[in-house]
């Protein structure tokens, strides 16, 4: 491949690409997020991150010929029975979701698409947390900390909403917002360089 390009703003799935020696461009991409009556939350995070890189590869055809690049895009959802959480939009909304996460167990699903114009893959990851209880007043003053702005279900995990999950089942990564077994294992179907281990580090 000539290039690889991330279509997120995200910085943890930036450092979480860098953390498994991928070289990468961004290009943030901003699409219609609305979930379409009916969908499924497996559904709605596979077709956002298709999106995501579809936009990508339109946006540049326009600049340069882009046969030999490839795009990575991700999407991550909040589930909570048959409600999909995404970015809080405020601090009523932020403490609504957490609030509704409080005391119970959540899905959390990430999609990974890699995609050419000539081949497209996506696969999924999903995880379950376990929250303890979180008072009103406790979710007012994290929301009021800046760490759930612009996080799917208004929490994360790599941050102060460590100290909320009671249990972890599945991807950390994932959650993070880029699992990276199922990252690594695209990449590879791609033929994408990753940094290799060194073996005298390994004992």
């Amino acid at each position: 491949m000539e290039s690889i390009i991330l279509a997120s703003a995200s910085s943890r799935r930036q450092e979480l690409l860098a953390q498994i020696g991928v070289c990468f461009t961004v290009r943030s991409q901003y699409i219609d997020e609305s979930i379409r009556i009916g969908e499924q939350a497996n559904d709605y995070v596979s077709r956002m991150a298709q999106e995501k890189a579809n936009s990508a590869l339109t946006e540049l055809c326009v600049t340069k010929d882009s046969n030999d690049t490839l795009v990575l895009a991700a999407d991550t959802s909040v589930v909570c029975d048959a409600t999909v959480f995404g970015k809080p939009l405020d601090e009523a909304d932020a403490v609504d979701m957490l609030r509704c996460l409080s005391g119970r167990e959540h899905r959390v699903l990430t999609a990974v698409t890699l995609s050419t114009q000539d081949k497209q893959r996506t696969v999924l990851s999903e995880s379950r947390v376990r929250f303890r209880e979180i008072s009103i007043k406790e979710a007012q003053q994290y929301y009021r900390s800046g760490e759930p702005l612009g996080k799917a279900g208004a929490y994360a995990i790599q941050g102060y909403a460590a100290v909320f999950v009671e249990q972890l089942v599945g991807s950390y990564s994932g959650v993070m917002g880029l699992p990276l077994f199922e990252t690594a294992l695209l990449l590879a179907e791609f033929s994408v360089p990753m940094q290799s281990i060194n073996p005298s580090l390994v004992k």
